[in-house]
């Protein structure tokens, strides 16, 4: 799991272990695991990620499971970022190929490798889905959270104009830029409520949080939703 969803989108993981052992797998939460080490790689600071990066290496690599990621972030810099913490041709970087291989974002686990599209959720609700920079630029899944959404029971999907701009928050660039990032929020913001979105959706939890940061300053109501907590969602059944 990753660090925000650990630590404060807890149910956020819990809906991504229920969802693939709705769907038959067995699901093993190693307990040793910590950053992935994105914060301290696009801080600069390579030699902190690449310590941080080994302790996630040494968790993983004797497996061969898929390592499924509800994040389009960190699955990123786990697929693409990680081999180039470590010298070419030592074991490390070796390692973390191998690791990397493993690696998959939620959304593309489920539709690319299980060929799965309705996980049998259902939510009588219009739906915007917001493309996380990672997610679309890094992993290059645009359709497969999107197919997933379409296939809730009830769900009107609602495309935002310009999907793919940036909520504002970028990791550390919502730190370093401050203004920026959160006129870049309210520009998203004003486009979830111009569309008539019931639900704002997405696959990483660092958007969401943002977003509603920004939402609770300016007195603008909005209802964020994580993609796992969609497709984990049961119909109600009236007692």
């Amino acid at each position: 799991m990753t660090c925000l969803v650990d630590q404060f989108f807890p149910r956020v993981g819990l809906d991504t272990v229920q969802i693939l052992e709705r769907l038959g797998l067995e699901v093993h939460f190693d307990p040793r695991q910590t950053c992935c080490s994105q914060p301290a790689h696009n801080a600069g600071l390579q030699a902190e990620a690449a310590r941080v990066a080994g302790h996630f290496l040494d968790v993983y690599a004797a497996g061969r499971e898929p390592i499924v990621v509800p994040s389009g972030s960190c699955a990123a810099m786990l697929k693409v970022a990680l081999p180039r913490l470590f010298g070419e041709g030592s074991s490390r970087r070796d390692q973390a190929r191998q690791v990397a291989e493993r690696v998959w974002e939620l959304s593309d686990f489920l539709v690319n490798r299980l060929g799965v599209e309705s996980t049998g959720a259902a939510l009588e609700a219009r739906v915007a889905y917001h493309d996380s920079c990672h997610s679309l630029r890094e992993l290059g899944l645009r359709e497969e959270p999107r197919r997933l959404v379409r296939a809730v029971l009830g769900v009107e999907l609602v495309e935002l104009p310009n999907s793919d701009r940036c909520c504002g928050f970028g990791g550390t660039f919502s730190v370093d830029f401050p203004e920026i990032s959160v006129s870049l929020g309210r520009e998203k913001l004003d486009r979830i409520r111009a569309s008539g979105a019931d639900w704002v959706v997405a696959s990483d939890a660092s958007c969401l949080m943002h977003l509603e940061s920004i939402a609770r300053a300016c007195g603008q109501p909005i209802r964020t939703m994580h993609l796992a907590e969609l497709l984990a969602r049961r119909r109600e059944v009236p007692a």
